[in-house]
C-alpha cells in the first residue's frame, strides 16, 4: 500500500470501535479525500459506459422506472478501483473494525441509483450471499454524491448482527435465484416500530461501515436531480474462510480453495499482511 495515500484521517478510537461492535455499522466523516472522491466519480462514470461482465441493470430487471447499476469485482478491470483497493486508506479502516491483523479485499461493487429510480434495496444481510464463513467480514459504503433519506441513503438494523440468525439471501432482482434453506430476512418495514434503524445523510468522501450480519436496505432515489453513486468494498479479517455453496451470489470462476482454506488468492488477496 501507497502509506502517504492510505494514512487514515485521523485515528480511529476506541469509541468508534466499541459502537461498531454494538450497532453493526459506524458512521465517518470525511476520511476519503477529495482526490479519492475524483477519482472514483471517473471510475464510476468509466464503468457506466463500458461496464463488466458481472454487471446489472436490476431496475430494468424488475421492469422498474430509473436506473439502478450494479457491478461487482471492479478492480479487476478499473485501474482506478484497483488503486483504491491498494492504496487507499479503506482496508486500514476495515482492519481496526474488524481488529485483524490481516485484510484481504473479497470484492468491490458499483451500487447507483440515478434520479428517479424507485427500486429499493430489499432488507438483507451481506454474508449469506457469499462463499465464506467467519466473524471479521465488513463492507466499507463511500458516498460519491451528497446522500439523504430522499436519495436512497441506506438504513441498517441496530445490534441485528447480533440476532445468532443468518437469513436467505433476497434477490436484488427479483429472481428466485438463491437456495439456502434459510428463513426469510424479518418484513422490517411492516414493523419498524419494533426495531432501531440507523440512517446517515452522508457527503462525498463520507462511509459507513457495517458488519456482514448487519441487516441493511435502501429505498429508491426520488430525487429528480441527485444521482447516487456509491462504491462499496467487501474486507474480510483472520477468521474468515472459504466455505463454498450453490445457488450464492454470480462471482468469477473461484479459485481452487477447499473448504476452511483462508481466502489469499489472486481473486481474493491479501491487502494488509499480518506485522506489516
Amino acid at each position: 500500500m501507497s502509506m502517504s495515500e492510505s494514512k487514515l484521517a485521523r485515528p480511529i478510537t476506541a469509541a468508534e470501535i466499541a459502537h461498531y461492535d454494538r450497532d453493526g455499522v459506524m458512521c465517518l466523516r470525511a476520511f476519503f479525500s477529495t482526490e479519492w472522491v475524483a477519482r472514483l466519480q471517473e471510475a464510476a462514470e468509466r464503468s457506466l459506459e463500458k461496464p463488466g461482465e458481472l454487471h446489472a441493470e436490476l431496475a430494468s430487471l424488475r421492469d422498474e422506472p430509473g436506473r439502478f447499476f450494479h457491478d461487482t469485482f471492479v478492480w479487476t478491470h478499473n485501474e482506478r478501483c484497483r488503486k483504491f483497493v491498494f492504496d487507499s486508506p479503506a482496508a486500514s479502516i476495515a482492519a481496526e473494525f474488524m481488529r485483524s491483523r490481516k485484510v484481504n479485499i473479497f470484492f468491490d461493487q458499483w451500487l447507483i441509483k440515478e434520479p428517479g429510480t424507485v427500486t429499493k434495496t430489499p432488507w438483507h444481510h451481506d454474508m449469506t450471499y457469499w462463499p465464506i464463513d467467519g466473524q471479521q467480514i465488513a463492507t466499507l459504503w463511500l458516498a460519491l454524491d451528497p446522500v439523504t433519506a430522499h436519495s436512497g441513503a441506506v438504513e441498517y438494523v441496530k445490534g441485528s448482527h447480533k440476532w445468532n440468525r443468518k437469513f436467505k439471501p433476497a434477490s436484488f432482482s427479483g429472481s428466485n435465484q438463491y437456495r439456502e434453506p434459510l428463513p426469510e430476512v424479518p418484513d422490517i418495514d411492516a414493523a419498524r416500530h419494533e426495531f432501531e434503524i440507523a440512517q446517515f445523510d452522508l457527503e462525498p468522501g463520507d462511509c459507513t461501515i457495517h458488519h456482514g450480519l448487519t441487516v441493511h436496505g435502501s429505498p429508491g432515489n426520488q430525487s429528480t436531480d441527485r444521482r447516487r453513486r456509491a462504491y462499496v468494498s467487501r474486507w474480510t479479517g483472520d477468521d474468515v474462510v472459504f466455505h463454498p455453496r450453490d445457488g450464492l451470489q454470480e462471482m468469477p470462476p473461484l479459485p481452487p480453495l477447499s473448504a476452511g482454506d483462508t481466502l489469499d488468492s489472486d481473486l481474493w488477496p491479501c491487502v494488509i499482511k499480518p506485522n506489516h
